[in-house]
């Protein structure tokens, strides 16, 4: 799926957002700057949430309760060396919010049973486009990516 911009992005974050439910764990996959941050801030305006989103480099998770669902933004870029397995990741995975995972790669073995794996990959001829693509985990993922109904390319 092309996306034009990053308008279009927190766009489909929204309408994502539209479809999630507790316990729902979505992975972010994509090089610095492909738009990671930038989707889950349509996420969270998706549910109902006027904060401002910033990636949590440097604090590794940021709760906001105020939306229709709680969300747990995960960035765990600086746990490259290992160290999720100790944060009790699973608690959020398996909690009443959604979970949004930055640098899923380094989860190890938190890595939850099941979630949404989206890939962003930015446009070799369009610095604005970004190519996303997905992978359902589990019965919940595959239903979500189906109420999606994202055209084929």
């Amino acid at each position: 799926m092309r996306i034009q911009n990053e308008a279009a992005l927190q766009q489909f974050g929204k309408r994502l957002a539209d479809l999630l439910q507790p316990g729902d764990v979505l992975l972010l996959d994509g090089d610095l700057g492909a738009g990671k941050t930038s989707l889950t801030k349509g996420i969270a305006e998706g549910l109902g949430i006027d904060a401002p989103i910033k990636s949590p480099t440097f604090t590794i998770i940021r709760e906001y309760q105020q939306g229709r669902l709680p969300l747990y933004h995960m960035d765990i870029y600086r746990l490259e060396n290992g160290g999720a397995d100790d944060l009790g990741l699973e608690e959020y995975f398996e909690g009443d919010g959604v979970s949004v995972v930055e640098w899923p790669e380094f989860l190890g073995q938190s890595l939850p049973e099941a979630y949404l794996m989206l890939h962003l990959v930015k446009d070799e001829n369009d610095d604005d486009a970004r190519h996303l693509s997905f992978d359902a985990v589990g019965e919940r993922a595959q239903a979500l990516l189906k109420q999606l109904d994202i055209p084929e390319e």
